[in-house]
């Protein structure tokens, strides 16, 4: 229980990567902050299981990350919890797929908002408090699209391209304050998200279900096999021992490949 007496905010963790994350950092003994959307009582399930497995408490917020003012009340409804967000994992996000010239404009604004402006922000309102306490993890999700693009997901790949910028400026300015940065970039994840779109593609494409997941979906991952959402909560769970203590600014590749290309 290394993390005992330490506290987690993540976003974007009501299901996928934010939830094994999550559930990760409690059963290592931290308070726990989850955050996103879903059905009430079903997230009151995971708090109370995620609060269960810690020893500590877990909250849920429901905060709007696309709004600064309700990204600012979460941060301070954390301090006041818990005295600082500890370990911040931001991994909430939003993807949309157009041509540059047919991208609509909202959908640009709300993945540059959600994807790198709302990381922004919660950085910037943990950091005073890690400071202060002399010791903070800061752990970003970004995407094997951090580190090379697609076409038509220029908003997302614009995003995560940003986030890796951002994470290093942050672990430079932080660089002695016993503060760490960092992103996990994972290829495809094999979640609810992408199991549900492989009815969909078969369909319109004729395929079957092992050419959507080998043909399509993994096609640019060399081993062929999904990312799963424990092996990037790993991940996570590392960044935050003293033993990784000399990862900063760093941006790992968790992509079965796609990037040694």
């Amino acid at each position: 229980m290394f993390l005992k007496d330490k506290t987690a905010l993540v976003t974007g963790s009501t299901s996928g990567i934010g939830l094994a994350c999550a559930r990760a950092l409690a059963a290592k003994g931290a308070n726990v902050i989850l955050n996103g959307f879903g059905d009430p009582a079903e997230i009151e399930t995971l708090r109370a299981e995620i609060e269960a497995s810690s020893g500590g408490k877990a909250l849920y917020s429901n905060a709007d990350l696309t709004s600064i003012a309700a990204i600012e009340a979460m941060m301070r409804d954390a301090a006041d919890a818990f005295g600082a967000v500890d370990i911040l994992v931001n991994n909430a996000g939003v993807q949309h797929v157009a041509p540059v010239d047919q991208f609509p404009i909202e959908k640009w604004d709300l993945i540059i908002a959600l994807n790198l402006s709302a990381a922004f922000h919660t950085i910037r309102l943990a950091l005073p408090g890690m400071k202060a306490r002399g010791w903070g993890r800061i752990i970003n999700t970004a995407s094997a699209h951090s580190r090379v693009a697609s076409p038509n997901k220029s908003a997302y790949v614009a995003a995560k391209h940003g986030l890796v910028g951002l994470t290093k400026t942050v672990a430079l300015e932080t660089a002695q304050s016993g503060i760490t940065a960092n992103c996990i970039s994972p290829g495809y994840v094999w979640t609810s998200l992408v199991e549900n779109q492989i009815p969909d593609t078969m369909k319109a494409r004729g395929l079957t279900r092992e050419q959507v997941m080998n043909d399509v979906l993994l096609a640019a991952q060399p081993t062929k096999q999904f990312v799963t959402v424990e092996q990037v909560a790993a991940t996570a769970l590392f960044l935050c021992r003293d033993e990784a203590a000399a990862f900063t600014g760093a941006n790992l590749a968790m992509d079965g490949g796609w990037t040694a290309q």
